[in-house]
């Protein structure tokens, strides 16, 4: 058998394990492990490299004081991946074609540009991340290390000619190899768990830098593109047949979100402890990747420098693979085009390139594309939450209405963020941070 026709029949596996899981032919794990894929591939987006950037200056600079914004935002996160499964699922159309069907037509261009800022924004970040990390570990010129990441990144989305489950396992070890990093991680700079305890539980943020992180962290958590990804990943899969079949896929997929976006949060809690356990005590001005490299190796030896690049490496070219994923589903679900695979990976990296040209720090370039994230990321939030409240979109399937006011409460959150942020920059006094 080709390797070709191996790809294929691994997918056609897959479709034949979640039919044999909706009628009821198989239980426990091996039902619910056939699902696991859309959520996964999403939860890359909430560990990519922007986060290591804003979660290291976090636990540098505040200790575990802004571990409560990491919980936040990874909630928040799951009620809008879960939302965007939802969407897909019950309507077998992605959030982006949906916008482009219920709203006038120069909102939806409006919403296209917006989105195609926030594509370059986040292949910003995850480019120059694995590029990074390549650059540190290797000794290579960061250049190359673009290079190199670009010519990997480009072999992974290759496999989404094979069928949805080779990329949805290839994506799944890397993120895999980020969690079992960042595990190690812990065991080599062990944190204070109380004072971790107490910063996930008392909200505080101790000045205006604290404020620019925490819209950083959010930013670098809860994804414009991953929201509109998940809804067109569920399409790919096993549409549902039936009424009955629909609810079965809804409950897994709810099941999906939950333990991959809990990883992704506990990762990123990891992220920031081990900062804090490593640097805030006699090194708060470590604020870059490459200054945290050559920090750890004299204080905690070379393997814990080396772990660190490794779940850097595995994170810029994860999630890069599923930027490019999603800046393809945004322009053919707006503009009802699409580009060639190669065209649209020249184009989103393309500001990393410039930021490497003009001499920009690239630390502070990943901490700048978080906040634009985070500016842009109403666009999908909001879309998203009209979309599923409304019947003649959703049918019975229609939000709730806890659900949609907790889904309102959190779109208000990450606006008023914005707004503090935006009166910050162009400085305006914010009574309580200096």
């Amino acid at each position: 058998m080709s390797k070709v026709q191996s790809y294929a029949s691994l997918t056609d596996q897959t479709t034949a394990a979640i039919r044999d899981t909706l009628a009821g032919r198989r239980r426990g794990l091996r039902a619910v492990l056939p699902f696991a894929g859309p959520a996964f591939i999403c939860s890359v987006a909430y560990m990519d490299p922007g986060n290591f950037a804003t979660n290291i200056q976090a636990g540098a600079k505040y200790n575990y004081s802004l571990l409560w914004v990491v919980l936040l935002a990874n909630i928040v996160a799951m009620l809008f991946q879960g939302l965007s499964a939802k969407l897909g699922i019950v309507t077998n159309r992605n959030l982006a074609e949906l916008c482009r069907d219920h709203f006038p037509r120069s909102l939806v261009w409006a919403m296209w540009v917006a989105s195609e800022v926030a594509a370059m924004a986040t292949d910003l970040a995850e480019f120059l991340g694995g590029a990074i990390g390549l650059s540190l570990l290797f000794g290579m010129p960061l250049l190359w290390g673009m290079v190199v990441t670009a010519i990997i990144t480009y072999g992974i989305l290759m496999f989404q000619n094979r069928g949805y489950r080779p990329i949805e396992l290839i994506i799944g070890g890397l993120v895999g190899a980020i969690g079992l990093s960042y595990l190690a991680e812990l065991f080599m700079t062990p944190p204070d768990w109380r004072a971790a305890g107490l910063g996930l539980v008392l909200p505080q943020l101790a000045d205006s830098g604290a404020l620019t992180l925490a819209v950083g962290i959010v930013g670098a958590t809860v994804m414009p593109h991953a929201i509109y990804l998940h809804s067109s990943l569920t399409q790919d899969r096993a549409p549902a047949r039936n009424e009955a079949e629909r609810r079965a896929l809804l409950r897994y997929s709810n099941i999906e979100v939950v333990v991959a976006l809990a990883l992704a949060g506990l990762v990123n809690m990891a992220m920031v402890m081990m900062a804090a356990a490593a640097f805030h005590g006699g090194h708060a001005e470590v604020a870059e990747i490459e200054t945290a490299y050559h920090t750890l190796a004299p204080l905690f030896g070379g393997a814990a420098a080396g772990v660190f690049m490794v779940s850097l490496i595995a994170s810029g070219l994860s999630s890069s693979a599923v930027g490019t994923m999603a800046g393809q589903v945004i322009m053919q679900g707006f503009v009802g085009f699409r580009i060639p695979l190669w065209l649209r990976r020249l184009v989103t990296m393309a500001p990393a390139f410039a930021v490497v040209a003009w001499g920009v720090n690239a630390t502070q370039a990943l901490i700048a594309s978080q906040v634009v994230l985070s500016l842009v990321l109403p666009v999908p939030m909001v879309a998203l939450v009209v979309l599923v409240r409304r019947a003649d979109v959703m049918s019975i399937y229609r939000t709730g209405r806890v659900t949609g006011i907790v889904a309102v409460a959190a779109t208000a959150l990450v606006l008023s963020l914005n707004v503090l942020l935006l009166l910050q920059t162009f400085g305006v006094p914010i009574p309580g941070l200096a």
